[in-house]
């Protein structure tokens, strides 16, 4: 069974549902979590923000906290679960990328990730990170569907 689960949160109500996931799955097994949320400082047009080194200790701070509430969530349930903000900070490094660094590095069994399931022109302009995990990850990865 799964004793190591890497669950990726960006604060959306698609990775609420993975989480909450993630968190049954490690609840039915007795895994421990890793819960995650990745920052993008490279692929952000910083020419559009006058103070960018604000911008970045929002953006962190942001993502701490959402990390931090994903560990209340973890403990309420009885899950014990560690949490991991991931700084993107390479030119062409990609997000889905640095979640399958994380899941190898840490070792992860499985990567739980929610998936808005777009078709069509906004998959195409919009990529789908969940597609781009599937792609490159060397662990099993659960897909939750979002509503």
């Amino acid at each position: 069974m799964y004793k190591s689960i890497l669950v990726a949160i960006d604060g959306s109500q698609t990775s609420e549902l993975a989480l909450n996931e993630a968190i049954q799955f490690a609840r039915a097994a007795g895994s421990h979590l890793r819960i995650v949320n990745v920052v993008d400082e490279v692929n952000l047009n910083w020419s559009e923000f006058p103070n960018t080194a604000e911008l970045w200790n929002v953006l962190t701070a942001s993502g701490r906290a959402l990390l931090g509430k994903a560990a209340s969530t973890a403990a309420a349930a009885g899950v014990e679960a560690d949490t991991r903000l991931i700084e993107l900070d390479r030119l062409g490094d990609r997000i889905p990328d640095a979640l399958a660094r994380e899941a190898d590095a840490w070792p992860a069994d499985l990567i739980v990730v929610g998936t808005h399931g777009r078709r069509g022109l906004s998959h195409l302009f919009l990529g789908s990170v969940a597609e781009g995990i599937v792609r490159v990850a060397s662990k099993p990865v659960l897909l939750v569907r979002g509503k």
